[in-house]
C-alpha cells in the first residue's frame, strides 16, 4: 500500500489543520497555562471536536462514530501536534476506545462508546505504576470478594486523569509483575469509593494524574474481556496509543522544522540572511529527510493497525522510536538555528521541546522500543 493519505484522509487532515489553527493556536496553550487552568484544556473546544467528529473518529458508526481507521486518528494527531492542542483525544478517543473496542461486552461498549464519541465523557488507561513505562509491571491487585473485585495499588502518569470520568486499569489478578499471565483491564468509574487522583501539571503544560486505589470495589461486569486476559487488549489499546503518539510528534516536529525554515529566510546576520549560509542549508536539508522518512514510518505503522497485521506490533514501534528521536532533533535543531530567542517563554519553539520531550517518554521512549524489537526479532 503506497504510504500517501488518500484523498478522503487529505481532506480530513486540512479540516482538522484550518479548525485547530483558528480555534486552537499555540497560543491557547500558553493560555491555559498561565491562566492555571483547572481543567488543563477547553472545554468548549472539546464539544467542538465532536461537533466536528473527531472525538469519534475510532467509534463505529453503530455507535456514533466515524468508523474510520489508526491513519485517519493518526491526521488528526498530527495536527493537534502541529498546533500543540491540549485535549483528551489522544487519552480518550484513542487509547480508551481502542481497549473497549476490543475487550468490552456488548453492554459496556452501548454505553460507553456514544459518550465518549459525542465528548459526553472522557476515559484514560491507567497502566504504570513508575517513573518509565513499563506496561507488564504491575502492581497493582485485585482480589476477588464475592461477586466483586477489590482494587488496590497506585498508578502513575495517567493521560488526562484529573477529568476523566472512566479509567480503564490494568491490574494483577495472578502473578508476578512482568508476567503477562495474570493481567486484567477494569473499568472504574472515577467517582469510585477509595479512588483518589491528584492532577500533575507536566512540563509541558499537559495534563497527567496520579491515581491512588485503595480497596476499590467493581463488581465482576466491569471486567475488560476476561479475568486474566487483559494482556492482548491492553497491547492492542497501546500500539493504537503510539501510533497516535508518533503521529502527534511528526505534527510537532514538522511544525518547528517550518518555523525554524521561516526564521532562515528573515533572519539577517553579518549583512546576509542566515539562510544563505551553507551549514545552515545542509542542517535544515537533513531534518527535511528525517523528518520524511519518519512520515513513511508512521503512516506505516497505522496501516498496519487498520490491516491487522500480525507484525503491527513492530512497525509500531520503529514508528513511535523514530518519531521521537526525529522530533527531539527538530526542536533541538530549531532552538539552536533560532539562536538564544529560542530559549526564552515568549518564543513559542521553547513549548515544542518541552511537549516533544514528554511524547518521548509516553508509551515508552525510543530505547523501550530498540529494546521490545530486539527482543521479539532475537537479535
Amino acid at each position: 500500500m503506497a504510504l500517501i493519505l488518500t484523498e478522503e484522509q487529505t481532506m480530513l487532515r486540512d479540516s482538522a489543520r484550518d479548525f485547530l489553527a483558528g480555534q486552537s493556536p499555540v497560543s491557547a496553550l500558553r493560555g491555559l497555562r498561565d491562566s492555571r487552568d483547572p481543567d488543563g484544556f477547553s472545554r468548549p473546544l472539546w464539544r467542538q471536536f465532536a461537533t466536528m467528529g473527531f472525538s469519534g473518529v475510532l467509534v463505529p458508526e453503530s455507535f456514533g462514530g466515524l468508523g474510520l481507521g489508526h491513519v485517519e486518528a493518526g491526521v488528526v494527531m498530527e495536527q493537534i501536534g502541529r498546533h500543540l492542542t491540549a485535549s483528551p483525544f489522544l487519552a480518550s478517543s484513542v487509547a480508551a476506545v481502542t481497549a473497549l473496542w476490543l475487550g468490552g461486552s456488548a453492554a459496556q461498549k452501548q454505553h460507553w462508546l456514544p459518550k465518549l464519541a459525542n465528548s459526553e465523557a472522557i476515559a484514560t488507561l491507567a497502566i504504570d505504576e513508575g517513573g518509565k513505562h513499563r506496561p507488564l509491571q504491575i502492581s497493582t491487585r485485585c482480589t476477588n470478594d464475592g461477586n466483586d473485585l477489590v482494587i488496590h495499588g497506585t498508578k502513575t502518569f495517567v493521560l488526562d486523569g484529573h477529568v476523566a470520568d472512566l479509567l480503564v486499569v490494568a491490574v494483577r489478578a495472578d502473578g508476578e509483575p512482568g508476567d503477562k499471565a495474570g493481567l486484567t483491564l477494569c473499568l472504574v468509574d472515577a467517582r469510585a469509593p477509595g479512588l483518589e487522583i491528584e492532577r500533575t501539571v507536566m512540563v509541558d503544560a499537559h495534563n497527567a494524574a496520579r491515581v491512588s486505589l485503595r480497596n476499590v470495589r467493581v463488581d465482576a461486569s466491569a471486567i475488560l474481556g476476561t479475568l486474566h486476559g487483559g494482556a492482548s487488549i491492553l497491547g492492542g489499546a497501546l500500539d493504537a496509543a503510539r501510533a497516535a503518539a508518533a503521529a502527534e510528534l511528526l505534527g510537532l516536529a514538522d511544525e518547528a522544522f517550518t518555523r525554524t525554515v521561516e526564521y532562515l529566510k528573515q533572519r539577517r546576520q553579518f549583512g546576509r540572511l542566515i539562510g544563505e549560509f551553507q551549514g545552515l542549508q545542509h542542517r535544515a536539508a537533513q531534518l527535511y529527510t528525517e523528518l520524511e522518512i519518519t512520515r513513511a514510518a508512521v503512516i506505516k505503522a497505522q496501516q498496519c493497525l487498520d490491516q491487522g497485521a500480525s507484525n503491527a506490533g513492530e512497525i509500531v514501534a520503529v514508528a513511535k522510536a523514530r518519531a521521537g528521536r526525529s522530533a527531539t532533533l527538530a526542536v533541538q535543531e530549531a532552538v539552536q538555528m533560532h539562536g538564544g530567542m529560542g530559549m526564552t517563554d515568549e518564543f513559542e519553539i521553547g513549548f515544542f521541546m518541552k511537549r516533544a520531550r514528554v511524547l518521548q517518554e509516553l508509551f515508552g521512549d525510543d530505547n523501550f522500543h530498540l529494546d521490545q524489537l530486539a527482543q521479539r526479532r532475537g537479535y
